[in-house]
């Protein structure tokens, strides 16, 4: 009886149904035609992303310069072992890594607060959520400008609001500080960052089963203690996603940073990717420009194995 059934034809064709669902694609054709429907999506990637990364790699072992007449040359690992004792790039990396951290770590408390008010059910919420949006869709130039203007030592709206309320007396110009630039500069990113992050974490805290906090509320459990025992362990996958690709992204910025300071004062603010770019269009060294990109991407490549593999162990538990 269980032979018959298991070579009994599917569709009375007299041909066995197979038995794997990699031997049914191939059947069907599935594997062959998915190629040609991904192609229109492919092709951009490959030549707007892939190629340049490619050619950008290529350019860190050799010693192009800026010039026409200029021959390139393979240099091997000559721009690394020369970016090992730049100690102009290691204060760049350093200064990346702190704008990186306060910058996820500060939009993701700020984030989490916000989404749990919008989470509410508050009057105007759906006002409330829209404008929370408004800095995201905001170009980065557009926002640097307008916090240039705010932060404008003479006629800044900062400045003024300060000696209005008799917290100082002088113009303070934050962003030509030594000591203040760089937390200026580590709010605006805070800023501008905070909507992507309030998005997911909303979203996150809506998945969250209301019988959950119920149940627990029935229970005596107050709100601190529906949060750590309901509300974080659920919204874990969601935390630790949104803050890997929040550090990531940080660490990438340039425009914003760009914009206020272009680096500056005296380096504060000087970031990697914006040291690599001076270092390519001003000083036109593509191929040790090309090397600082080169170490960016392992250091990202590391960051995102350790997220993976994390992920994964979490997901094998």
């Amino acid at each position: 009886m269980s032979a018959g059934l298991a070579t009994r034809p599917a569709d009375g064709t007299g041909t066995p149904r197979p038995r794997t669902p990699a031997a049914r694609r191939k059947m069907l054709g599935l594997e062959r035609d998915a190629w040609f429907l991904l192609l229109p999506a492919l092709i951009p990637v490959l030549v707007l992303s892939v190629g340049p990364l490619l050619y950008g790699l290529g350019l860190a072992f050799t010693d192009a310069q800026s010039g026409v007449t200029r021959s390139t040359s393979f240099t091997g690992l000559r721009n690394l072992a020369d970016l090992r004792l730049d100690s102009l790039f290691w204060q760049s990396f350093k200064i990346g890594i702190i704008w990186a951290v306060c910058v996820t770590a500060l939009q993701f408390l700020l984030s989490l607060g916000l989404a749990s008010l919008l989470n509410q059910n508050l009057r105007f919420r759906w006002l409330t959520r829209t404008l929370a949006l408004v800095p995201w869709a905001m170009p980065e130039v557009v926002v640097g400008i307008m916090w240039r203007l705010v932060y404008n030592p003479d006629s800044g709206i900062l400045n003024s609001t300060l000696r209005s309320l008799h917290l100082t007396s002088g113009n303070i110009d934050w962003l030509s500080s030594l000591t203040l630039a760089l937390p200026a500069v580590i709010v605006v990113g805070v800023w501008a960052k905070m909507p992507q992050t309030t998005v997911v974490l909303l979203a996150g805290l809506q998945n969250v089963p209301a019988e959950l906090h119920e149940a627990a509320a029935l229970d005596g459990a107050g709100l601190w203690r529906r949060f750590t025992a309901v509300t974080w362990p659920a919204m874990k996958p969601v935390v630790l996603s949104i803050t890997a690709l929040d550090f990531i992204w940080n660490f990438n910025s340039f425009g914003l940073v760009y914009v206020l300071t272009n680096g500056g004062p005296g380096g504060k603010t000087r970031l990697p990717t914006l040291f690599a770019y001076q270092e390519a269009f001003q000083y036109g060294q593509f191929g040790y420009a090309a090397a600082m990109g080169l170490v960016m991407i392992a250091v990202i490549a590391i960051l995102l194995t350790v997220f993976l593999r994390n992920r994964l162990k979490e997901a094998d538990q």
